[in-house]
């Protein structure tokens, strides 16, 4: 029986882990891989001349991403503030007296020389306070690429940059959606107009693994920690 419930427990802890566990972040991840344009194919006319229609733009545009390919700036300035509190107070209080049952004549009815009657009574106070204050901020640049165009001339972005420090690597990765009327005529773009926007920021390495909880710890914190 003792074998039984060890093992059961080692295969709660194993799941638990399981269940929390996440893959490793690599970089040349396929998923955030610059996109190569594919051209059509041009028929060549021997005019001389060197112009092309797929690469030619507006004299009166600015020269900023608008084609599969096109490396564009995001300006990276992201600033969340969140703060919360509670305050919960109650009190009941109940009470229920039973009088002296009394019988013919207005005695009252004894029982071993003590007259019945009953009094409950009872009493509760609650009290509770709470407060959570959060702000996160994000600061800097990466350039990506656009992997798609919408029907909406909308573009669809992605990229990444990974910095190599001397444990371990640090790493942004970015995906959206942008329009091509926000795109500055530096060709730069500020992260809080890419709409559906997917950032991260984090690190890998010893660095990175110093500020991970260890298995155990996981599982007290999981919902298999039955208390």
């Amino acid at each position: 029986m003792k074998r039984i419930l060890a093992l059961s427990v080692a295969i709660i802890i194993l799941g638990g882990c399981a269940s929390t566990s996440q893959p490793p972040v690599e970089a040349n991840d396929p998923s955030f891989a610059p996109v190569v344009p594919d051209y059509p194919r041009e028929t060549i006319v021997e005019d001389g001349s060197l112009f092309r229609s797929y690469m030619a733009n507006s004299l009166y545009s600015d020269v900023t991403a608008r084609r599969v390919g096109d490396i564009i700036t995001v300006a990276l300035s992201e600033s969340t503030s969140a703060s919360k509190s509670a305050d919960t107070t109650t009190a009941k209080d109940s009470s229920v007296n039973l009088d002296t049952i009394t019988g013919l004549g207005g005695q009252a009815v004894n029982i071993g020389g003590q007259s019945i009657q009953l009094g409950i009574g009872s009493s509760s106070d609650f009290s509770g306070d709470s407060a959570a204050n959060q702000s996160n901020s994000l600061s800097g640049a990466i350039s990506v690429t656009v992997v798609d165009v919408l029907p909406n001339n909308n573009l669809v972005i992605r990229g990444e940059k990974w910095l190599t420090l001397n444990h371990g690597d640090e790493y942004i990765r970015l995906t959206g959606i942008i329009r091509p009327a926000d795109i500055s005529p530096e060709n730069e773009i500020v992260s809080t107009k890419v709409a559906n926007a997917r950032i991260q920021y984090s690190g890998t390495g010893s660095f990175a693994r110093a500020q991970e909880r260890g298995w155990l710890t996981k599982f007290f914190d999981s919902t298999w920690w039955p208390l």
